[in-house]
């Protein structure tokens, strides 16, 4: 018998045409998997192989557009989806209307996977759980027309008590890396841990979704600094980590993001397919991705009807050299800025997913700028030493510990929502800091603007907001939500504004305040954008009722924008 092993996951679904989508598969051996549709529409594909697992996308055509289908997965012609003794609902393909104008977009980031081996939830209700439970027990209430899950899919250094149970009996833990994954078996560990979860796996078989990577993907604090990168790269487990990690990425994770045109014209993806085995391949790419950033991009664009999404790769394109220090080197950049302004007028509103918040609690955005000047060398060779420290201890790696990134994103986004061309908003999503907020850049006259920031930019017509919301199941000690709170402080402020005078750092480009939060615990928030209207929702994982399942509970709804 060939066996469904992992999926399916409905990926990528078409909105220039509303008739086609992919949808991913891991199985048992190598076979012929194939999507029947229930109103018509289906497609097959072979598997391909990696380091001894069968993989497919299958591309499904024929949907017909603003339609809902239920689906079958058949591998050589056995049914083996949906499962026989499932209690979902059937899952499904929804297409788009041509030219539709609204999306409902979902989105999160931090996904500790592993439940508890007994006993309730540590760190509580899975809030993509109680998603998949909400949508299941009524189908035929509103759901995502996509799910943006920002990072951090998998921990591959904070592995679960069954996964450390199963590194013990293949090696020793007491050799480096030790509790964490070394290669890439045991990173499929960890997808079968996160996406067999019964709700999840039928929730990611009926809404779509796109997928970035952040540190937990690889390592914690991947690629903080150069000093960082030379002593991982010194020791003798972190080449195979760190390849493992990047296919293992590009197979589970990078594949499903691409369109069908985007597939079909991918020269990877076309050598690993025609090769009877696409281990060696898929290698060979990440040691030269490893090597040099710019072999492989891990951003993309999404286009849902009039509105735009960008999702960025910050971790895996940075340059670290303290003197010339970057999120995202200079072909990154400059794809963002064409993606950005490609058809200016065209959208109505983008979304700029990234896995670390652009504007964050203001204290903490100070800190991190100082702690960049420290660490290249603004206050001598004893501060930077100091600051190394720092930064790895803190984790002071977002967009304001790049300072000319951070200053150079702030520019291109004032420009994309100024102008009569401009969108009715530009949002920057995000996760990573196990809390959830909303921020927006002041305008002039606001009354906690203060004075005006050195070479500040003008004011944008677009509404600008930075939408931050995580983790969907993890945890943030007491200690640091008291930080986060004070850092939006009057105290926080001033006490950031010392530490921007010690590093000599100036003002920031531009000054921000907070429009919601911050929140805490397991959470999910919802952009509804219709025309050029815009809503947000945060909704949170509630404690479990007496069936042992959690709730989700709304914390924040309310309109972004007045437009039409």
């Amino acid at each position: 018998m060939t066996g469904l092993r992992l999926g399916p996951l409905l990926r990528h679904v078409d909105w220039d045409t509303g008739t086609a989508a992919t949808v991913w598969v891991e199985t048992g051996r190598p076979c012929t998997a194939e999507v029947r549709c229930e109103q018509g529409g289906g497609g097959s594909s072979r598997t391909f192989t990696v380091a001894g697992h069968h993989y497919a996308l299958v591309t499904v055509t024929g949907l017909t557009p603003g339609s809902s289908t239920a689906y079958e997965v058949f591998l050589d012609g056995e049914r083996v989806w949906p499962l026989a003794d499932s209690p979902h609902p059937p899952s499904t393909i929804r297409t788009p209307e041509v030219a539709a104008d609204s999306v409902r977009v979902t989105f999160g980031s931090c996904r500790w996977a592993a439940r508890p081996a007994r006993g309730r939830d540590p760190v509580g209700p899975d809030a993509l759980d109680t998603l998949a439970a909400k949508l299941a027990s009524a189908p035929e209430e509103e759901r995502p027309d996509v799910l943006l899950l920002l990072g951090d899919q998998v921990y591959a250094d904070e592995v679960s008590e069954a996964t450390s149970a199963r590194l013990s009996a293949g090696r020793d833990r007491e050799v480096p890396p030790g509790s964490g994954v070394a290669d890439y078996e045991e990173y499929t560990w960890l997808y079968d841990e996160s996406w067999r979860d019964p709700d999840v796996r039928w929730l990611l078989s009926t809404v779509p979704s796109c997928m970035i990577f952040d540190d937990h993907d690889v390592i914690d604090d991947w690629n903080t600094s150069t000093a960082w990168l030379t002593e991982m790269r010194a020791t003798p487990w972190w080449r195979d980590r760190i390849l493992s990690a990047l296919m293992s990425y590009w197979v589970y994770q990078h594949l499903g993001n691409l369109s069908p045109a985007e597939l079909a014209a991918d020269p990877l993806y076309k050598a690993v397919r025609s090769a009877p085995d696409g281990t060696q391949a898929l290698r060979q790419f990440a040691e030269a991705a490893d090597r040099d950033a710019s072999v492989a991009r891990w951003s993309y664009r999404r286009d849902f009807g009039r509105t735009r999404l960008l999702m960025i790769d910050t971790r895996a394109a940075r340059v670290l050299d303290e003197q010339n220090r970057s999120m995202l080197d200079a072909d990154e950049a400059a794809w963002l800025r064409e993606q950005a302004l490609e058809g200016h007028g065209s959208y109505d509103h983008l979304l700029l997913g990234t896995s670390l918040p652009w504007l964050l609690p203001p204290l903490i955005h100070d800190a991190e700028t100082w702690n960049a000047a420290l660490c290249r060398g603004e206050r001598g060779a004893w501060w930077a030493r100091f600051g190394e420290k720092v930064r790895r201890h803190a984790d002071l790696e977002h967009w304001s510990a790049f300072p000319s990134s951070f200053e150079e994103l702030t520019r291109l986004i004032i420009e994309v929502g100024s102008g009569p061309d401009a969108p009715a908003t530009v949002c920057v999503l995000s996760g990573d800091v196990h809390h959830a907020y909303v921020a927006e850049p002041e305008r002039p006259g606001d009354p906690a603007a203060g004075p005006g920031a050195a070479g500040a930019v003008a004011a944008p017509d677009a509404r600008v907001l930075q939408l931050t919301c995580s983790p969907v199941h993890n945890s943030v000690p007491k200690a640091v939500r008291i930080g986060f709170r004070f850092g939006w402080s009057r105290a926080g402020r001033r006490l950031g504004r010392l530490f921007a005078r010690h590093g000599r750092t100036g003002e920031p480009v531009v000054r921000w305040g907070r429009g919601g939060g911050p929140w805490f615990g397991n959470q999910l928030m919802t952009l509804t954008l219709r025309g050029r209207r815009a809503s947000l929702r945060l909704d949170r994982a509630g404690a479990e009722g007496a069936d042992g399942r959690g709730r989700l509970a709304t914390v924040f709804d309310r309109p972004l924008t007045d437009g039409s």
